[in-house]
């Protein structure tokens, strides 16, 4: 795994807000400005502001300039890398859950739930 562990958490910080969550959402359909981008939410501008540093931070957007007016686009390598991360993980678990599965129906102390 490419993420290193400071990385990571920024991105799940940034990921844990709903707020931050939808903004990333509306820029997964193309880029725009913070204006367009901010308008959907009741909260102030520096609020936005605040939601638009911890993404950048967490290097899950970009911000352009054209002319006098911000343009932000998603930048998806720190999600995919988070992904990819939680993959691993749930793989190594499922892994070690199959394997107390198999213990237990051998031992005969399996007890499935109905």
């Amino acid at each position: 795994m490419v993420m290193n562990q400071q990385n990571l958490d920024l991105v799940f910080n940034a990921l844990a807000d709903p707020t931050r969550r939808a903004m990333l959402a509306r820029l997964s359909k193309g880029e725009t400005n913070i204006s367009t981008l901010a308008s959907p939410f009741n909260i102030s501008q520096p609020a936005i502001s605040k939601h638009m540093r911890v993404l950048e931070k967490a290097g899950l957007i970009e911000r352009t300039r054209k002319g006098r007016e911000h343009i932000i686009s998603i930048a998806p390598a720190p999600a995919k890398q988070a992904s990819e991360w939680i993959a691993f993980y749930t793989s190594h678990w499922e892994t070690r859950f199959d394997a107390v599965d198999a213990y237990l129906k051998q031992h005969n102390l399996h007890n499935p739930k109905n």
